[in-house]
C-alpha cells in the first residue's frame, strides 16, 4: 500500500474484507430465520474435561515444526499476485515451523458451531489458533472452558508492546486466554455537505433536520449501545433496566421517521450515495471509503464515546502446536510484524509502535498518520467495550429487548 499503484488493489481487498464483518455474523443472527439457527445454537454442551494443571501441561508440551491458523478471509498482509504472504514466510524463515493458514471464519457464530461439539468431544479441532470476536459466542468458548490458558511467560513481546486498549478486556480479564489481533471503533460517520454542521453526538442521531436521512444499525448489539451512549450510559456495565431505557429512546426515534434504515454493511454505500447523512458506523469502512475517492465522508467519536471491539487471538483445546501458536503470537506482538499485517488491512493496530515502523520503513503515511487505524489516546480514552454477558438467559434478555426495533 505504500506504493501508489498498490494502494487501490489493496484498499479494494480490504473493503471486501468489510472491514467490519465480525459485526454481520451478530447482525445477521438477530432477524429473520437466523433466529432459529441462534435458538439451535443455544448453551447445549456440557463442559468439557479439563486439564487440572495448565502449568503442568504447558511444562509437558514439545516443540513442534507445525502450526495450522484459522483466520477470517483478508485478514492478513498478503502480496499483490495474492500469492505470498510477508508475516507468515518471514515467520517460517525464523522459526522452520510450517504454517498452514485457512481462511475458514466467515462468520463467528457458525464457525462456533462447527468447532464446538468437536472440542466437547475430546477431539482437537484441527486448528492451533482461531479468531474469535469479542462477543456471545467468545463467551461461550470462555465458559465451556474450550480455550486454552495462555502461557504467558513465552509471550513477552505482549507486555511489553500492546496497547493499553487490548490489554485486561471485560470479556477475557488479565488476557488470560485471549489476545487481540485487529480492534475497530463503532461511532458516527456523516456528510458535512449533507448535515450542514459538525456532528458531535449521538443525539445528533434523533435530530429532526435530518428526519429520513438518518442510518442505524441492525445488529441489536450495536443499536443497543447506540441507545446507551445517547443517554450517556456505558455499555460496559449498563443494566437490563437500563437497556429497557436505552429501547425506548430508539423506539422514539423510529415513531418519528428519523431512521431510513437499519442497515447491514450496506449502509456504507446508502452513505456515499448521499440516502443517507449520518449513520451509525464503523472506521475501517470510513477509511476505505476515503481512500476509494469519498474525500468529504467524516468519521467521529462522539462526545459521550464510542464502542471499541476486539477480534482475539485465542488456543482452543486439543491444540496440536500449541507452543507453535505462542511463537506466533509473541511474534505478531512487535512493530514490523504488527507494521506489516497493519499496512494492509488497515483496522485499529494492537501495537502502536507499529505506526513508526509503517511510516519510516514501509513509508505509507496514509495509513501511519490515519486517527482511524492509530486513533490518538484522547479519542480511545473515551470508548466503550461491549456489555459481556453473564450467561445465555443475560444473552438473550439483551437480544428481547432490542430485537423488537429492528424486526417490527
Amino acid at each position: 500500500m505504500s506504493q501508489d499503484d498498490q494502494s487501490g488493489d489493496k484498499s479494494m481487498q480490504a473493503f471486501y474484507r468489510g472491514m467490519t464483518q465480525p459485526r454481520l455474523s451478530r447482525q445477521n443472527f438477530m432477524r429473520g430465520a437466523g433466529a432459529a439457527m441462534m435458538a439451535a445454537l443455544a448453551p447445549q454442551f456440557a463442559r468439557a474435561e479439563t486439564v487440572k494443571d495448565w502449568k503442568a501441561w504447558w511444562a509437558s508440551q514439545k516443540p513442534t515444526k507445525e502450526f495450522v491458523f484459522a483466520n477470517w478471509p483478508l485478514y492478513i498482509d498478503t502480496s499483490t499476485d495474492g500469492k505470498d504472504r510477508p508475516s507468515i514466510d518471514a515467520f517460517e524463515k525464523q522459526t522452520g515451523i510450517n504454517v498452514t493458514y485457512k481462511e475458514v471464519i466467515q462468520e463467528d457464530a457458525p464457525f462456533y458451531a462447527q468447532i464446538a461439539p468437536v472440542l466437547k468431544s475430546g477431539q482437537p479441532s484441527g486448528y492451533d489458533m482461531i479468531v474469535m470476536t469479542d462477543g456471545w459466542y467468545l463467551t461461550e468458548l470462555l465458559m465451556q472452558k474450550f480455550l486454552v490458558p495462555i502461557w504467558r511467560e513465552k509471550v513477552p513481546n505482549f507486555d511489553k508492546y500492546a496497547a493499553p486498549s487490548v490489554k485486561n478486556p471485560p470479556y477475557d480479564p488479565g488476557n488470560k486466554h485471549t489476545m487481540v489481533w485487529q480492534s475497530g471503533l463503532t461511532g458516527i460517520a456523516y456528510n458535512p455537505k449533507m448535515t450542514k454542521r459538525e456532528i458531535t453526538s449521538y443525539e445528533d442521531l434523533w435530530d429532526p433536520a435530518f428526519a429520513g436521512h438518518v442510518g442505524m444499525f441492525s445488529d441489536v448489539q450495536e443499536l443497543g449501545c447506540a441507545g446507551l451512549l445517547k443517554l450517556g450510559i456505558n455499555p460496559t456495565t449498563s443494566t437490563p433496566a437500563e437497556w429497557e431505557k436505552a429501547a425506548a429512546t430508539l423506539k422514539e426515534q423510529k415513531a418519528k421517521g428519523l431512521v431510513r434504515q437499519y442497515y447491514d454493511q450496506s449502509y456504507i454505500n446508502a452513505l456515499e450515495n448521499g440516502d443517507i447523512w449520518i449513520t451509525m458506523a464503523w472506521s475501517g469502512d470510513i477509511y476505505q471509503a476515503n481512500s476509494k475517492g469519498y474525500k468529504d465522508l467524516k468519521f467521529v467519536v462522539p462526545k459521550q464515546g464510542a464502542v471499541i471491539w476486539h477480534d482475539n487471538m485465542c488456543i482452543p483445546v486439543g491444540a496440536k502446536n500449541p507452543l507453535s501458536a505462542l511463537e506466533w503470537m509473541n511474534y505478531y506482538y512487535t512493530p514490523e510484524v504488527a507494521g506489516m499485517v497493519e499496512d494492509y488491512v488497515n483496522y485499529i493496530c494492537p501495537v502502536p509502535a507499529a505506526k513508526d515502523y509503517i511510516l519510516n520503513v514501509i513509508k505509507d503515511p496514509a495509513v501511519a498518520n490515519s486517527p482511524l487505524v492509530f486513533p490518538p489516546q484522547s479519542e480511545l480514552a473515551r470508548v466503550h467495550e461491549y456489555y459481556a454477558f453473564k450467561n445465555y438467559a443475560d444473552y438473550m434478555k439483551w437480544n428481547n429487548i432490542f430485537n423488537p426495533i429492528v424486526q417490527s
